[in-house]
């Protein structure tokens, strides 16, 4: 890692670099990040908005949709010049706006088992913006394969929820053992959910990746934050391992060959 910054990037990120907790070899740390964020929509926006802003140096961005009208309400880095254009390049665009120091790899396709290690290869944190469980167990299991790790959101109406999952920590499955029946949880779409909702728990998803480069602070690791926008009230639930995890317990997998991750995205082994 080079601490080398040069005056622009000590003017650019001068507010991070005379912080203690921060300064130039933390800045310098950010740079030479590589994040990938599953997600260009509602909580993908403001995590790869403040991501590109804090200069982490290199952000893969995986999405296989396009930009719709309706997503405009939440999703602050689309516009309405944008629409119908793939969400992973109208978020390269935004990210070529603003810095300038952030190389951006825009995979247009959706996380799946055949590709998922493919995509992490070469991250240091993986940050899942997805709004399914599907994705979400699969980006758990990968990860945790992988040992690096994972910022979940999740929104609802006017309520989210973020937690972070590192490679010595409990794992999602241990949080949630198995996934809602499908059906049994509406999407956006059907409930509708509050614009700023998801740039709220997006901009926490940021914040606890940029701890993780920077090695500051303490992450939400066995700790879910659950954030209620109709009340205004922040509540924490602790969480721990499961000796009986499939994932991360006492007989983990050891690779994703033969899990599946439809019908409460179970374990098979």
């Amino acid at each position: 890692m080079s601490l080398s910054l040069n005056a622009t990037q000590l003017n650019r990120y001068s507010r991070h670099v005379i912080m203690d907790e921060v300064g130039p070899e933390g800045q310098a740390a950010l740079l030479d990040a590589a994040v990938l964020v599953v997600g260009c929509g509602g909580l993908g926006a403001p995590v790869v908005q403040y991501l590109a802003a804090a200069g982490v140096g290199s952000l893969t961005l995986a999405d296989d949709d396009v930009v719709e009208r309706s997503n405009l309400q939440r999703q602050v880095i689309h516009a309405d010049a944008d629409v119908g254009v793939t969400k992973v390049e109208s978020a390269r665009a935004y990210v070529e706006r603003l810095n300038p120091d952030v190389d951006v790899d825009a995979r247009e396709t959706r996380v799946a088992r055949e590709n998922v290690m493919a995509l992490l290869a070469s991250n240091d944190v993986v940050v899942d913006a997805s709004d399914n469980f599907p994705t979400r167990y699969l980006l758990n299991d990968a990860c945790r394969l992988a040992e690096i790790p994972l910022v979940h959101g999740a929104v609802y109406k006017f309520e989210g929820q973020t937690t972070t999952l590192v490679p010595d920590g409990p794992c999602y499955r241990c949080l949630f053992p198995e996934a809602p029946d499908p059906g049994t949880i509406p999407d956006c779409a059907t409930t509708g959910v509050l614009g700023v909702l998801p740039g709220i728990v997006g901009a926490i998803q940021a914040t606890e990746a940029v701890k993780l480069v920077v090695g500051v602070g303490d992450p939400l690791v066995g700790r879910l934050l659950f954030y209620d926008a109709a009340d205004t009230t922040f509540e924490t639930a602790e969480y721990n391992a499961r000796p009986s995890c499939p994932v991360c317990g006492d007989d983990p997998i050891e690779s994703l060959a033969g899990v599946s991750y439809t019908d409460g995205c179970a374990v098979e082994q």
